[in-house]
């Protein structure tokens, strides 16, 4: 599989980083030696109660090599991370590993020099490591991928059965979905129920992302956004009909995608393969209900990538583990030798049995995934989890957080009806000329 991609700490924080943070010096150069132990290293994580990921990696490092510990450092979730942790760097006080979590400050880190080259490392994970290609800047690579999460459609076959509405098979394009959408609002809208076809969150990636991944020639930093125009008309044209909550009622009554398909309110949802655990979760709680549901390929823009026999385009971010540029020397193989087990098969199979997508999708994390009680378990919901070429959804470069930044006002507006679709696109292309260039 194909799997590429990458939003900001800001002009202010790049500098800061830039001032304060290390070179890297003798410590880049360091080789993949073998850790001498006994060490302990440590790992910035977020969450650490609700978030069993990071801990899991250390625990199954750990197990494998009894002489490195890894410790982990808790920041605040969402946001916050990212301007917790940049503090932190800036201070000299940040751990030696630490989660690029959003990758559009990826290259913030890089450039303030807090990352350190870890080529090396890279250069010993399988090719077909997700994300890992894009990466690289100027031929060298400063974070590893060690999930890597793609967007599928998720859809409930008890809701489907009830409208007798044929379930996806693999072939949809937007249209097909679009029809689907419709005629599941209108049998629930006449058995008297509130639910809808489908539910799209709030979010710009899940009308920009799918855009610029499956449309021919699109590029964020072209200037050029007229992409984006089709995946805009068919959003609205769902909410005016009725198939989709609208944006208004989405971010007023602050509604979230697990509730809504959780609790049976939408028969479809486009979201990452992030929701498998969580939704698995979820219905072993009580949270969600109890259905029978399945995963298929996102629908695709032409026929030509639809279908099993095809590989479908769709998008996802990797999340990158780097190494602290400021690490004590001592401290660097061991570091080293802890992103490689991350990143390779061992630290895959320790993420997939509870039920996170690692970035190296191999036969044993295939077949760990579904074994977990509660996930389908269909040809389908294998091929949708399997088989896709994920493109990014913020490529690396200098102005893709800027750039984002816009899109995401246009987002909003579009959305909300404060303006055309053209007229919103046509505002965001003069943004981008004029304030980033």
């Amino acid at each position: 599989m194909n799997r590429k991609i990458m939003t900001a700490v800001g002009t202010a924080a790049a500098v800061t980083l830039a001032l304060t943070a290390c070179s890297g010096g003798a410590a880049g150069d360091a080789a993949t030696e073998e850790p001498a132990g006994p060490v302990t290293i440590s790992m910035a994580g977020w969450d650490l109660a609700a978030v069993p990921e990071f801990q899991t990696l250390a625990d199954a490092y750990h197990a494998a090599n009894p002489d490195v510990t890894v410790e982990l450092k808790e920041y605040p979730a969402g946001n916050d991370y990212d301007t917790a942790l940049t503090a932190d760097l800036a201070a000299g006080t940040a751990p030696d590993v630490f989660i690029v979590k959003n990758l559009k400050n990826y290259i913030t880190f890089q450039a303030g020099g807090t990352l350190l080259d870890i080529s090396d490392v890279a250069a010993e994970l399988d090719p077909a490591t997700g994300g890992l290609e894009a990466m690289a800047i100027d031929g060298a690579t400063y974070a590893v991928p060690y999930r890597q999460d793609s967007w599928v459609l998720y859809y409930n076959k008890d809701l489907f059965a009830q409208a007798g509405v044929a379930e996806p098979d693999g072939s949809w394009t937007w249209e097909d979905y679009d029809k689907a959408a419709v005629a599941l609002s209108a049998a629930f809208k006449a058995a008297g129920s509130t639910a809808t076809g489908t539910y799209q969150h709030g979010w710009q990636s899940v009308v920009q992302g799918f855009a610029l991944a499956q449309s021919d020639g699109a590029s964020l930093d072209s200037g050029d956004y007229s992409y984006l125009e089709p995946f805009y008309e068919q959003a609205i044209a769902l909410q005016d009909g009725g198939a989709q909550p609208t944006y208004a009622t989405v971010t007023t009554n602050k509604l979230t995608y697990q509730a809504q398909f959780g609790t049976q309110q939408s028969a479809m949802l486009p979201m990452g393969s992030w929701y498998i655990a969580t939704l698995v979760k979820q219905q072993a709680s009580g949270e969600a209900n109890a259905f029978e549901w399945g995963i298929a390929p996102i629908p695709q823009l032409e026929s030509s990538t639809a279908g099993v026999d095809n590989t479908p385009v769709t998008f996802g971010d990797p999340t990158t583990m780097g190494i602290n540029s400021a690490i004590d020397e001592a401290k660097v193989a061991a570091a080293k030798d802890f992103l490689a087990f991350a990143a390779g098969p061992e630290g895959a199979a320790a993420l997939a049995a509870i039920g996170i997508t690692p970035a190296l999708i191999d036969d044993t994390v295939t077949e760990t995934i579904f074994r977990l009680e509660g996930v389908p378990t269909d040809d389908l919901s294998k091929f949708a989890y399997t088989t896709h070429e994920t493109l990014p959804e913020n490529p690396v470069g200098e102005k893709t957080a800027a750039i984002q930044t816009i899109l995401g006002e246009t987002h909003t507006a579009i959305m909300s009806g404060s303006v055309p679709v053209a007229d919103g696109i046509a505002e965001a292309e003069e943004r981008v000329a004029n304030e980033v260039g």
